[in-house]
């Protein structure tokens, strides 16, 4: 089969560049060893995070590290055998955490995040889905004051953005969710943020979409990726694809297929865990809460409660060690009540990430016809279809919508 573009891997990001290039008039062929949305983009908690400026840091304070090294913070988790092979990456990940990076980071990711709503408003419109997205943005709670100070401090730059963060009471926090407990000191409301009711369930109408408009999905093993002539060769179930272009939006398995040409990227994985559960006594969410000192999230799904952890830092392939979502447990059914899990086995899942917690959107270095779209680390959902866009826009040879410099592969030399 020949076509004009190969997208491998059909998580949000592939998918939303298969569907952008297929809305511009190209054949392309979407090839994942899953079905659309199946991957890292389940698992997430179902948030377009527009106001998402501060990245997820590493600590700079001692303390805050060695709450981590102690186990002290049921938001992170590590295993001892994967931190020497995490060295290189995790000190260039705190060096990036510097009060005066982050801030460069801020004015970085803005101008993909100014475009995030009304992308994703974009394809969901012209895909029928809608249904599954809500506003009311998210809810953060607090346990102590020095949690809520330090949220304080956003506020100055958020407002720079022209993001709505404001400062409620525990009374206002019930109202605005009256199944909540009065476990928290304070919390801030982010109006901002969409979130969505199932982030699986998106990806695959966008993906459905692509179908309609003439685009091919199709199983197959993104490794068996080889140069034919001037162009790309992949193998699938129904036989192999030909097409002069290729896109790399594999995510966390994104370095089995470059590294065999030649390319040697930053790139590693923070993995993270969810679990559903029923809610018990009629109680409800209307939007995603964060409880920050807690380390989860709790959100509204299809299957029921989502109660997504924090980070743990692993070999990707390594066995399950879900010690985060049994801490966190314990502390959400204090804020909310939570019944019996829907789930026999929790899921996990890894956000594919760059020490400087910025993305690598565009051509791969010494690899004509070959483009990335990798490494959003907490922010895929999010990013998705701008990244899309972007991207065909750059493909296609056209100025595009934000400038793609910063997110260039080359900035790694």
């Amino acid at each position: 089969m020949k076509t004009d573009t190969i997208v491998l891997g059909a998580g949000i990001v592939g998918t939303s560049i298969a569907l952008n290039l297929a809305m511009r008039g190209r054949s392309v062929v979407l090839v994942d060893r899953r079905g659309p949305g199946e991957e890292t983009s389940y698992g997430n908690a179902g948030l377009v995070e527009r106001a998402s400026i501060y990245p997820v840091a590493f600590p700079r304070r001692i303390s805050a590290l060695a709450d981590v090294a102690l186990g002290r913070n049921p938001a992170a988790h590590y295993h001892w055998n994967a931190l020497p092979g995490l060295v290189p990456w995790l000190f260039a990940y705190w060096r990036a955490s510097a009060p005066a990076r982050i801030l460069n980071y801020a004015r970085t990711i803005e101008t993909l995040l100014a475009h995030s709503l009304a992308e994703h408003e974009r394809l969901a419109g012209a895909s029928g889905a809608g249904h599954f997205f809500r506003e009311g943005g998210w809810l953060k709670l607090y346990r102590t004051e020095a949690g809520l100070e330090n949220e304080r401090g956003e506020f100055p730059l958020a407002s720079q953005y022209g993001l709505s963060a404001r400062e409620i009471g525990v009374d206002e926090a019930l109202a605005m969710e009256p199944s909540l407990r009065p476990v928290f000191r304070g919390a801030v409301i982010w109006s901002d943020p969409h979130s969505v009711s199932s982030p699986g369930g998106v990806t695959q109408a966008y993906a459905a979409h692509f179908a309609a408009l003439g685009g091919h999905v199709r199983r197959g093993d993104a490794r068996t990726l080889a140069r034919l002539g001037a162009g790309w060769s992949v193998t699938t179930e129904e036989g192999g694809v030909e097409a002069p272009e290729v896109v790399v939006a594999l995510g966390p398995w994104a370095m089995d297929v470059l590294r065999p040409f030649g390319l040697r990227l930053p790139l590693q994985v923070k993995r993270g865990y969810h679990m559903h559960y029923h809610a018990a006594d009629g109680a409800a969410l209307s939007r995603p809460v964060l409880d920050e000192e807690g380390g989860y999230v709790i959100t509204p799904m299809v299957g029921g409660i989502r109660l997504t952890t924090g980070v743990e830092f692993a070999r990707r392939d390594a066995t399950k060690t879900p010690v985060q979502l049994d801490r966190t447990e314990t502390l959400a059914r204090q804020l909310f009540p939570l019944a019996a899990r829907a789930e026999p086995e929790p899921w996990m899942g890894s956000r594919p990430a760059f020490p400087d917690m910025l993305p690598v959107i565009g051509a791969a270095p010494g690899q004509n016809g070959m483009w990335l779209a990798i490494g959003h680390q907490h922010l895929g959902f999010t990013l998705g279809p701008i990244t899309g866009r972007l991207l065909a826009e750059m493909m296609d040879g056209e100025t595009p919508c934000t400038d793609p410099a910063p997110f260039s592969p080359h900035r790694f030399g």
